[in-house]
Protein backbone atom coordinates (compact mmCIF):
# COMPACT_ATOMS: atom_id res chain seq x y z
CA UNK A 1 0.00 0.00 0.00
CA UNK A 2 2.95 2.45 0.18
CA UNK A 3 3.93 1.74 -3.00
CA UNK A 4 0.69 3.52 -4.13
CA UNK A 5 1.56 6.77 -2.51
CA UNK A 6 4.83 7.20 -4.44
CA UNK A 7 2.94 6.73 -7.56
CA UNK A 8 1.99 9.96 -9.52
CA UNK A 9 -0.79 10.39 -12.14
CA UNK A 10 0.02 12.08 -16.05
CA UNK A 11 -2.30 12.61 -18.60
CA UNK A 12 -1.10 12.69 -22.16
CA UNK A 13 -2.38 13.03 -25.61
CA UNK A 14 -1.14 10.09 -28.27
CA UNK A 15 -2.67 10.20 -31.61
CA UNK A 16 -5.25 12.00 -30.30
CA UNK A 17 -6.21 9.26 -27.69
CA UNK A 18 -5.93 10.92 -23.72
CA UNK A 19 -4.21 8.07 -21.75
CA UNK A 20 -3.60 8.35 -17.70
CA UNK A 21 -0.67 7.23 -16.85
CA UNK A 22 0.22 5.34 -13.43
CA UNK A 23 3.43 5.24 -11.83
CA UNK A 24 6.91 6.66 -10.22
CA UNK A 25 8.23 8.32 -13.71
CA UNK A 26 8.12 12.16 -12.94
CA UNK A 27 5.64 13.74 -15.44
CA UNK A 28 8.36 15.32 -17.49
CA UNK A 29 9.46 11.85 -18.10
CA UNK A 30 6.03 10.71 -19.10
CA UNK A 31 5.31 13.57 -21.44
CA UNK A 32 8.05 12.95 -23.05
CA UNK A 33 7.66 9.20 -23.64
CA UNK A 34 4.32 10.30 -24.53
CA UNK A 35 5.17 13.03 -27.18
CA UNK A 36 7.89 10.05 -28.60
CA UNK A 37 5.23 7.95 -29.12
CA UNK A 38 2.56 10.38 -30.98
CA UNK A 39 5.61 11.44 -32.74
CA UNK A 40 6.26 8.18 -34.21
CA UNK A 41 2.80 7.51 -34.74
CA UNK A 42 2.40 10.16 -36.95
CA UNK A 43 5.20 10.07 -38.91
CA UNK A 44 4.22 6.19 -39.48
CA UNK A 45 0.47 7.66 -40.45
CA UNK A 46 2.53 10.01 -43.30
CA UNK A 47 4.03 7.40 -44.95
CA UNK A 48 1.62 4.67 -44.23
CA UNK A 49 -1.81 6.86 -44.60
CA UNK A 50 -4.31 3.60 -45.03
CA UNK A 51 -3.21 2.19 -41.61
CA UNK A 52 -5.47 2.44 -38.60
CA UNK A 53 -4.23 3.29 -35.48
CA UNK A 54 -3.81 0.13 -33.38
CA UNK A 55 -1.36 -1.18 -36.34
CA UNK A 56 0.42 2.74 -36.25
CA UNK A 57 1.25 1.96 -32.42
CA UNK A 58 2.44 -1.40 -33.45
CA UNK A 59 4.51 -0.31 -35.81
CA UNK A 60 5.03 2.95 -33.66
CA UNK A 61 6.16 -0.20 -30.79
CA UNK A 62 8.42 -2.04 -33.03
CA UNK A 63 10.60 1.09 -34.36
CA UNK A 64 10.75 2.25 -30.94
CA UNK A 65 11.87 -1.07 -29.43
CA UNK A 66 14.74 -1.57 -32.36
CA UNK A 67 15.74 1.88 -31.84
CA UNK A 68 16.23 1.33 -28.43
CA UNK A 69 17.95 -2.50 -29.04
CA UNK A 70 20.50 -0.65 -31.66
CA UNK A 71 21.50 1.60 -28.44
CA UNK A 72 21.89 -1.28 -26.11
CA UNK A 73 23.95 -2.85 -28.64
CA UNK A 74 26.10 0.41 -29.30
CA UNK A 75 26.74 1.01 -25.53
CA UNK A 76 27.58 -2.68 -25.36
CA UNK A 77 30.25 -2.74 -28.20
CA UNK A 78 31.73 1.14 -26.36
CA UNK A 79 31.73 -0.62 -22.87
CA UNK A 80 33.59 -4.11 -24.84
CA UNK A 81 35.88 -1.27 -26.69
CA UNK A 82 36.92 0.33 -23.28
CA UNK A 83 37.27 -2.91 -21.39
CA UNK A 84 39.65 -3.88 -24.76
CA UNK A 85 41.77 -0.67 -24.69
CA UNK A 86 42.48 -0.94 -20.91
CA UNK A 87 42.99 -4.56 -21.15
CA UNK A 88 45.94 -4.20 -23.39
Amino acid sequence: MGDESEKSRTSVTIYNQQYTIIGKESSDQVNAVAELIDKKMKELKEHNPYLDSTKLAVLAAVNIGNDYLALLKQVEDEKRKMRTKYDA
